[in-house]
């Protein structure tokens, strides 16, 4: 099936014609026609996918059927809301890229700016506006954003705007949007919270989920390294050094531990970049740009940070630190293998994060590789100060009788013990296959976004 065959009109396909999509990915053939024809949508489907251009491409379509070229006043008509503000950009760079001959207007609002030019590009008229939820009811609240007119609302990782703590503001933007519109929820996860959430605030609508039961990009590589946490930073320089990749995106589970890495890799020569919460936004588009540009080899991110990153060809995805939540797994290994492309996502494990890991299996339904041979695998305690201490020695005999009589009986249950013992360990000398080498990856002909 084509873009054509969707029924979408000439200008938006003359727009995804220059970006070379042809042909919608599974996502976007199911959704689109379901959102033209006006009805409610809950979209689940694995990061990469295009679920950017499933919600906004029968968005855009329908407001310039109601409107035209554009032209005349303006009224805010459709609404994104996401939960972070690079997905935000990232967005918004879509809607533009999409809706550039039909003449609709949209723009981006977040926090961590000044909210000036924001607010001047509201009072020139905008059809279409991606936001966060704080910078948005800042706005309204000030007077200079209505939302009296919205005919489309749109939840954008839906999941992770609970799991920040957006509930609140969600349910503030409820009721300042009109009750008759279309709301859509996306995301590249679908718990339950989330379904039970949905079905208060979508009306008559329909499920779109994409290869539940794969919720791992099917086009990633995937393996794990079991490794001591004093050796990550070894281990971390040893495969960039070995390996070269043109592009490798590092997940930390702490700001201070994104720096922290930063400076690791900084000594080793190794060109990099944070970006976190704690960076200013001016810094986090910086060094966003340098690492899409090719500028930066390596870019270590937090997961919140990392939810707009969306960069073609990315080549490795590292998770330094495992997540402690399984679903936060597939969002970090979607950051590469995107739309048609292929890609390697590696994962460090120490001995506190064995229980992540078992639970990342279950999830995905599938036994991650482990890379049996490396110069840092584990062959003992991550520190010295693992080892347990040793007990003082007791001049009792009567406890030395003790011991030598129970010795002999006990000695068998002692050594069945052991063996138990010994098969919970993980198996760290039975590798799936190794590393992937990097080859060119064919580009995609659907929309990735």
């Amino acid at each position: 099936m084509t873009f054509k065959e969707l029924g979408l009109i000439d200008p938006i396909l003359k727009a995804l014609a220059e970006k070379g999509y042809t042909h919608p990915t599974p996502i976007q053939q199911q959704a689109i026609p379901v959102l033209l024809r006006g009805q409610d949508l809950l979209g689940s489907a694995q990061t990469g996918t295009g679920k950017t251009a499933a919600f906004t491409i029968p968005i855009l379509q329908q407001i310039y059927n109601n409107i035209g070229s554009g032209k005349g006043g303006r009224k805010l008509k459709a609404l994104i809301i996401t939960p972070t503000r690079e997905l935000a950009i990232q967005i918004d760079d879509n809607v533009t890229e999409y809706s550039k001959y039909t003449g609709i207007k949209s723009t981006v609002i977040f926090g961590g700016v000044k909210q000036a030019s924001q607010v001047s590009a509201m009072r020139k008229g905008v059809d279409v506006l991606t936001a966060t939820p704080g910078r948005l009811l800042d706005l309204v609240k000030q007077g200079f954003i209505s939302l009296k007119d919205i005919e489309y609302l749109v939840l954008d990782e839906a999941d992770q705007m609970l799991d920040m703590g957006f509930i609140h503001d969600i349910k503030k933007v409820l009721k300042l949007v009109p009750h008759d519109r279309q709301s859509l929820f996306f995301s590249a996860t679908m718990p339950k919270a989330i379904v039970d959430l949905s079905k208060l605030i979508l009306g008559d609508f329909e499920k779109v989920s994409i290869a539940p039961e794969k919720p791992t990009a099917e086009r990633v590589d995937q393996a794990v390294y079991f490794v001591s946490k004093k050796s990550k930073p070894k281990l971390l320089k040893h495969l960039i050094e070995k390996e070269n990749p043109a592009t490798v995106l590092v997940f930390s589970r702490t700001k201070h531990g994104a720096n922290k890495i930063v400076k690791i890799l900084d000594k080793a020569g190794i060109n990099s970049a944070a970006i976190h919460g704690n960076k200013s936004q001016a810094a986090r588009q910086k060094a966003l740009s340098a690492f899409k540009d090719g500028k930066t080899q390596v870019l270590v991110a937090t997961d919140i940070a990392a939810r707009g990153i969306d960069v073609s060809e990315l080549e490795m995805v590292i998770q330094y630190d495992l997540p402690n939540i399984a679903e936060t797994y597939v969002h970090r290994i979607g950051r590469t293998g995107r739309a048609k492309a292929s890609g390697v996502a590696l994962s460090f494990c120490d001995k506190e994060e064995r229980a992540y890991l078992r639970d990342i299996e279950k999830l995905i339904k599938q036994k991650i590789d482990v890379i049996a041979e490396h110069p840092f695998l584990i062959d003992g305690p991550d520190d010295p100060s693992d080892e347990p201490a040793a007990r003082p020695a007791r001049n009792n005999s009567r406890n030395n009788s003790r011991k030598s009589t129970s010795r002999n009986s006990s000695g068998s249950g002692r050594s069945q013990n052991n063996e138990d013992r010994s098969k919970r360990q993980p198996m760290t000398k039975t590798a799936g296959k190794p590393n992937k080498r990097f080859a060119s990856k064919p580009k995609s002909s659907g929309a990735s976004n």
